[in-house]
């Protein structure tokens, strides 16, 4: 480098030497530094967002369509063809060896089988529904079906992880965890994600439901499908005061440790965590007290049902109902242990299997639609209804389908969603999808979007880099928005 011309600042006079030119430009690099740490200090937040140190409410990227998300989740793989993507030439092809048609993925012998079940068109939009889910079906007018979902691999652990978290391998953080840390909760009292269980673990384990990289206090709080929602909600010696000064003892011992490490972002997230806690002592009971919902709201989600399993997924579905009406952000609902690998994974018995996972589902999840528009509460929130791909339109027997991600279908509806609408289609027989195809980051990014966040822009920094949900892919589906 040359010093400026005194005559002519905007020539060089002579070469800079590297020392001087290091000694010169030493601020510069002093700013570079601390943006650095700065970034760093704020966990790599996007400006226009990034939640408050108690992990309340943040500002969106622009206006949102929802404030709140219930994913329906049902592992294991719901038939598309049996239940919002009707195929007619499965009728006329059924018993057929598969191998006959063009069809890579298919052997000799399998043979292509057809619908036990009958569709309806339903609603002012005719939009057609499997007898599979006839509760659904009179709410069809406020759904969105998207039939070109695609997937990655036939595997439920990576499927289940890639529906959760954009990526096939563990280590990433949960779409709950994104949503958490980009908007917060809005109750201060309350986890921004909270995952309904039954106590079974999904395949792909809790990394499902994991903060991944993102500060800890952004994972899953798990609540019980039935009974008390927690463990040890409730103080053990029943005294407040003295609750209050453990915690207090706690904290400051917690606080000299973390100091001593110079920084722990886990053990910051145990202290908020303890804090969170004691507050949800006088709260959550409360929130999930049920004896509080009028009689017919019970009878309407089915808790008044004889069958367990059943009677479990409509309290799971009016807990949800009143966790966002508290301000929980994201919360999640499973379903009720079924086959190993996910209720809905029916290679044998299909038609007894889907219509026992549909008795216990379809009543709540309408009920809930319904439930939500009484209350003025529909438009802003999203209900998500997924699993982590379809099943095959073919099989090797006669009562039974296998895993199908080439193809297959998931459903939204309330804030922000256009209702009575299909989008995208999959081949006549259901094997691929061929239209208007919509991948998982996909489906991501128009999750996000609807909630106010640009999936571009919804960043966190982590090993030299910038992450996001969707990695360097997905495209909102603009096509379903209202």
């Amino acid at each position: 480098m040359r010093d400026r011309c005194e005559t002519c600042p905007g020539r060089l006079s002579r070469p800079l030497s590297r020392r001087e030119m290091l000694r010169s430009s030493a601020n510069g690099f002093g700013l570079l530094a601390l943006s650095a740490l700065m970034a760093e200090s704020t966990g790599g937040a996007s400006p226009a967002t990034g939640t408050a140190a108690d992990g309340t409410a943040a500002r969106p990227h622009f206006r949102p369509r929802a404030k709140n998300v219930i994913f329906c989740f049902l592992d294991g793989g719901v038939s598309h063809v049996d239940s919002f993507d009707p195929k007619p030439k499965l009728d006329e092809l059924d018993g057929r060896p598969a191998g006959k048609i063009d069809n890579p993925t298919a052997n000799k012998d399998r043979k292509w089988l057809k619908s036990p079940w009958k569709f309806r068109r339903r609603g002012e939009s005719g939009l057609p529904v499997s007898e599979l889910f006839p509760h659904i079906a009179g709410c069809v007018d406020d759904i969105a079906v998207i039939r070109s979902m695609k997937a990655d691999l036939p595997i439920h652990a990576t499927g289940v992880l890639f529906l959760h978290t954009g990526v096939n391998t563990a280590g990433r953080p949960s779409l709950g965890s994104w949503v958490n840390y980009g908007l917060g909760s809005e109750n201060r009292n309350l986890p921004g994600f909270v995952v309904l269980s039954f106590g079974v673990v999904p395949c792909g384990g809790l990394e499902n439901y994991s903060s991944g990289f993102l500060p800890a206090r952004h994972q899953a709080t798990m609540i019980a499908a039935d009974g008390p929602p927690l463990p040890n909600i409730t103080p053990g010696d029943g005294r407040a005061a003295i609750q209050r000064a453990k915690l207090d003892v706690l904290r400051r011992r917690d606080e000299v440790f973390a100091q001593s490490l110079g920084s722990s972002d886990a053990v910051e997230s145990a202290i908020r965590n303890y804090e969170l806690a004691y507050r949800m002592q006088s709260l959550v009971p409360d929130v999930l007290d049920l004896s509080r919902e009028t009689a017919y709201t019970q009878r309407l989600y089915g808790i008044d049902s004889t069958v367990d399993s059943q009677r479990l997924y409509g309290i799971q579905c009016l807990r949800a109902r009143r966790l966002i009406e508290s301000g929980v952000r994201f919360v999640e609902i499973t379903c009720p242990p079924g086959a190993s690998n996910g209720a809905w994974d029916q290679h044998g018995n299909l038609k007894a299997g889907h219509e026992k996972n549909a008795r216990d589902t379809d009543q709540a999840i309408a009920a809930l639609i319904r439930d939500l528009k009484a209350r003025g509460l529909f438009e802003e929130t999203l209900i998500v209804w997924a699993g982590e791909f379809g099943r095959t339109p073919h099989s090797a027997g006669r009562d039974g389908r296998d895993h199908h991600p080439e193809g297959f279908t998931v459903w939204l509806a309330g804030g922000g969603v256009k209702g009575g609408l299909v989008h995208g289609a999959t081949d006549d027989v259901g094997m691929h999808a061929v239209e208007n195809v919509c991948t998982m980051h996909d489906l991501h990014a128009t999750i996000l979007h609807l909630l106010g966040l640009d999936h571009e822009r919804l960043t966190y920094r982590f090993g030299g880099r910038d992450f996001r949900l969707t990695d360097v892919h997905g495209h909102v589906v603009r096509e379903i928005l209202a």
